[in-house]
This record gives structure tokens, sequence and C-alpha cells, in this order.
């Protein structure tokens, strides 16, 4: 690969941006998204725009590049057709088509990190665990005609996504433009995906004896916090002995029974019923966790099954890091078409961070990357650099990425990663919270000068 004189600064003073957008390149070129568009979209005609145009628009104001779809759109060179067809594109596509370009981009993201030799530990060493989580799309503006009237946060979808730890990526998404449905009502499809072995974890939203019977059913396995009692149909159980201890984890005491889990019309099945009695209440106030497992005891014992279910917080820390490094979603689109297509963006262009994070992994060793290395300074530094970029490097001086043997698309990122910097990344976790003193206000005296209030000190 011939690199000239101007590039090969960048890959010397600013190597994560170049990684990034060397990714993005290879990942989501025009000519590989159209192709995919058209062997997959079921009855959605490009006519007015293709999809890589729409994911152009759409990941720039996802990305923070543009501040709306809109402004990308104006930003871009003259086009024949208008801003309205935009999102006229944009409120069809369908929540399938979002599926499984969710899917494919992981596929393609796993292909890279398999080429880097990349993966972390398996929470239960030979088995693939997999977490759930539920997102409900923020509100958006109230532009559509039935919603200008009213005060409600309109919520234009929501979405359970699927989240393999140990290669960090999220491999599926269900989405739903219901943003009020109930997360169980996207069950039935997710079972389907059940493959033998796995281990799904979930928090008692997905406590529904259908669906833990349905995983145990396809030969998976599951870890689910037990849902409040006070919904009977959900937590239908007969326990066969009392609680017995098991040891402790690093946030309290644990138990466990065996259980025999009860679906009306079916037969009965025996699982095991785990108790973390927790040293500090959750923010909810909860003292005691129960989790529902099938897996057996010599597999995962059940301070190993509760340390587990402690992990599945590594999806919701990947949500904070969408909010930090992206947008992620776009208030101005209504639709909830267009609204979850933009929360895949938002997914897919999250696989290419993992897949830079594996890359400095590999040339600076995992436990350095996990512990020291910071994505708020990964998505200042790319704010920072990629406008300049874009402007010393015109698109085509990337196109060598798309069609880069993988051997040697690899020992390039390789090389990007040697180049990076830690200590520009390097983390600054804060120390415990202090508690607030209570504050006082004085009605005849509402401002303060802080001048005076410092050199008050004593």
């Amino acid at each position: 690969m011939i690199i000239d004189a101007l590039f090969q600064r960048f890959i010397e003073n600013a190597p994560l941006p170049v990684m990034v957008r060397a990714l993005l390149e290879r990942t989501f070129h025009p000519e590989r998204l159209d192709a995919w568009f058209d062997q997959t979209a079921d009855a959605q005609y490009t006519r007015e725009w293709l999809f890589s145009t729409l994911f152009e628009r759409m990941s720039q104001g996802v990305c923070g590049v543009r501040r709306s779809v809109h402004d990308a759109y104006q930003a871009a060179e003259p086009m024949a057709t208008s801003v309205g067809a935009v999102y006229r594109k944009l409120a069809r596509i369908k929540p399938s088509t979002v599926t499984e370009w969710v899917r494919d981009s992981a596929r393609e993201s796993r292909a890279v990190m398999d080429a880097l030799e990349y993966t972390r530990p398996s929470p239960i060493p030979g088995d693939v665990v997999k977490i759930l989580d539920g997102n409900v799309l923020a509100a958006t503006e109230h532009r559509l005609k039935e919603l200008r009237r009213l005060r409600a946060g309109a919520l234009p979808g929501k979405a359970v996504v699927v989240y393999e730890p140990a290669r960090n990526l999220r491999v599926d998404l269900f989405p739903c433009e219901d943003g009020h449905a109930q997360e169980r009502s996207l069950l039935p499809a997710l079972v389907e995906t059940v493959q033998r072995g796995e281990v799904w974890v979930g928090d008692r939203n997905f406590c529904v004896t259908d669906f833990r019977v349905g995983i145990a059913e396809r030969g998976a396995y599951f870890i689910v916090r037990e849902h409040d009692a006070s919904i009977p149909q959900q937590v239908r159980f007969t326990p066969q002995e009392a609680m017995r201890n098991r040891g402790r984890i690093e946030t309290g005491t644990v138990a466990e029974q065996r259980v025999v889990l009860t679906r009306v019309g079916q037969p009965t099945r025996a699982v095991r019923r785990i108790a973390v009695r927790l040293d500090q209440p959750t923010r909810e106030g909860d003292t005691t966790l129960y989790i529902f497992t099938n897996l057996p005891p010599e597999a995962a014992p059940a301070t190993g099954v509760a340390r587990v279910y402690r992990g599945r917080w590594r999806l919701e820390t990947a949500f904070q890091i969408l909010a930090t490094a992206l947008t992620r979603e776009i208030d101005t689109l209504a639709y909830p078409k267009a609204a979850l297509f933009g929360f895949a963006v938002a997914v897919v262009t999250y696989h290419v961070l993992a897949t830079a994070k594996a890359a400095l992994a590999k040339g600076h060793g995992a436990d350095t990357i996990e512990r020291e290395f910071s994505d708020y300074y990964l998505a200042a530094e790319l704010d920072a650099v990629a406008a300049g970029m874009a402007v010393a490097l015109p698109a085509q001086d990337w196109h060598v990425f798309r069609t880069l043997p993988l051997t040697e698309f690899v020992a390039f990122l390789l090389t990007l990663a040697q180049n990076v910097r830690l200590a520009r990344f390097k983390k600054h976790p804060r120390g415990p919270k202090k508690p607030q003193p209570k504050r006082s206000y004085d009605p005849k005296h509402p401002h303060v000068s802080t001048a005076r209030l410092i050199a008050a000190r004593k």
C-alpha cells in the first residue's frame, strides 16, 4: 500500500482517527452497503436515494458531525432529490432491515477481530454468553401533526439489544415501533435465534416463564433476575428445598435452592434460584436479588452465576459509551422507523469503535486498555481531528481500504495501534462521592458573591 507524505503525518500524529476512518471505509463503503441492501431489503426500492447515502447523512447526525439529517443534507453536494425525499425514505426503512443490518455489521467486525486474534475471556469458560437489555428511544420533538397538541413526550420506539461480551459487540437488535410496548412482546422472535450451549443473561424484564423455558428447550441456558413477586404470572415456581449458603462475592453473600418452574399446560422444569443478599441496597432499595438459572452447579457455582449477572452492567456501560462517543439518537426524527434506523446507525458505528479498541488491546495489552483507556477522550480526539482530516485527505484516498487483503489491513491497524500514545487517552476515575451538605437559602439575599465567600475561608 502506497502512502503519501500527508497521509503519513496523520498516521503518526492522529493514528486513532485514521484507524476509525479506515474501518468505516472498509465496513460501510457505498458499493458494499448498496449491494447488501439490494440483496436483503424486502420491497424497499432505492429510486430516490441509495441506502449508502441515507447512512452517510444519518451517521453525520448520529456521530455529531452535523446537528441533524437536514444539516447533513444541506452541507453535501447538491442533489436532484429534495430533503423531503430523504425523510420519506427514512420513514419507510423496515425494522427487519435494521435487524439484518446490525447482524451483518457484527459479522464484519467479528471477522476483523478474528484476524486480530482478539477475544475476551468468557464469564463462563467454554460457553458463549449473551446479555440482553432493553433501550427506550428518547422522546422526540413534537413535529408530527399528531404530536403538536400533546405535552407528553412522544416515544418513537424501543429495542432489545443482544450484547456479546467476548467480542464487545452488539450482535443482534430487535426493534419495535411502539415506544410503550413491553419488552416481553419481542421475546418470541428472540428465542428463535437461541443456539445450543449459549448462556443468556437478562434483568427482571425478561423473567417470563415462556422465555426461560423456550431457552432451555433449545439446549441453551439462562441467568435471569426474578421479577417482582407481585406479578405471579411471571414468577411461577415451587421451592424444593430451603436456601443454602454458598459463599460470598464482592457485593454480598450468596445462597441458593432448587425450585421447579411451572407453566400452564406444559411440563415443569427444575432450575436453581440464587439469592444475593447485598451489602448495600440498590438504587430501587432492593436488599436481596433473586436469580433463576438452569446452568448445572458443576459448570457454574452460585457465586459464579451471581458474578455473571453483575457483569450484565457492561451492556449499560456500553450504552453510556454510545452516549459519550455518539449522539446516538436524533430528537427531530419523530417517525418510528426513522428513529429506529438512527439508533441502528449508532449501534453499527459502535462496532467500528469496538474493533478499534480490539486493535489497541492487541497492540498494548487487553488489561491495559480495559483499565486505562478512556472512551471520552477517544470521542474528543475524533471530534478534534475528523473535520480537518476530511479536508486534507479526500474520499478517494481511503478507497484502498475497501479491497485491501485482510492480513494487510490488520497489519495496518496494528501499526496504527502502536503509534497511539495512551497517555493522551488515560482514564481519570473519580473517587467516592461525598455526601452533599444541606443547602441554605436566604430570600433576602438571593445572590451571593463567590469572591467574598472564598475570601472568608478559614
